[in-house]
């Protein structure tokens, strides 16, 4: 585990803490190896019967840490080496058989909001922002995102989050179902571990089995899959070098000349 991943074990509840705050828990690769390693182990852990995913600091997490994406785009060897392996969070969601909790403050952004859709039960507090601006770094949806969120908000929704990124509020997202509850944030951490111990007091075998039932995991590892060409792709893109230039020098990207 990694010193950016806490991890604490409590009535039959593995909680594991975002906990990068002064890189507003940017996901670095030894922090999605950490969840992953965590996520997969925990079904082989009969003492953990639910997981809850929560951070530190002011924000859930900005999502993927831009340097990584910048060096793949420059043609960092290991960088590329690292995203051809594939997200070893992404493939564990889509294989977990762990019921899955998450406590939401702040921003999330990108990758903080597709591994939602993997979740069983989201809490999120009143005042966070949602984004997945995919498209505005030049990139495609990940996790299966792209028919998770659809399906769970509709074509017309899920294209404004992922095409313009437009933001969503606590509220709206547990208007339309990304969240079970939006609370104030001083109550979001205990709302959500009452919800954890609940699932872990549960029939272990019935809860596992009911997840399983709920769940495809090879329709969504097919998916992101696919969804893993066409991302690598972009972030070798020329478009790419423009959002990731717009997003270091601090302005707007300028697309129109990209060819």
């Amino acid at each position: 585990m990694t010193e950016h991943i806490l991890a604490e074990t409590s009535g039959g509840v593995l909680t594991l803490t975002l906990n990068r705050p002064e890189k507003k828990n940017a996901l670095t690769r030894a922090m999605y190896q950490a969840l992953g390693d965590a996520i997969d182990g925990a079904a082989d852990e009969p003492a953990v019967r639910c997981i809850l995913i929560q951070s530190n600091g002011d924000i859930f997490t900005a999502g993927n840490d831009m340097g990584d994406f910048a060096k793949v785009n420059a043609g960092d060897g290991a960088a590329n080496q690292a995203r051809e392996a594939g997200n070893p969070l992404l493939n564990a969601l889509a294989r977990a058989k762990t019921p899955l909790v998450a406590a939401v403050h702040g921003r999330a952004v990108g990758v903080g909001v597709t591994m939602l859709l993997h979740c069983d039960l989201v809490f999120v507090a009143e005042d966070a922002l949602l984004t997945t601006p995919f498209v505005n770094l030049a990139l495609v949806p990940e996790a299966a995102s792209s028919l998770l969120l659809p399906a769970r908000i509709g074509h017309a929704r899920a294209f404004s989050m992922f095409v313009l990124g437009e933001a969503v509020d606590g509220r709206t997202a547990a208007a339309w179902g990304i969240a079970n509850a939006a609370v104030p944030a001083s109550e979001l951490r205990a709302r959500a571990l009452a919800a954890a111990q609940a699932v872990a007091a549960r029939p272990p075998s019935a809860v596992a089995l009911t997840k399983a039932l709920m769940r495809d995991p090879a329709a969504l590892a097919a998916r992101m899959t696919e969804e893993g060409r066409h991302f690598a792709a972009q972030l070798k893109s020329p478009e790419a070098k423009e959002a990731f230039a717009a997003f270091a020098e601090k302005r707007q990207p300028d697309f129109s000349k990209v060819a």
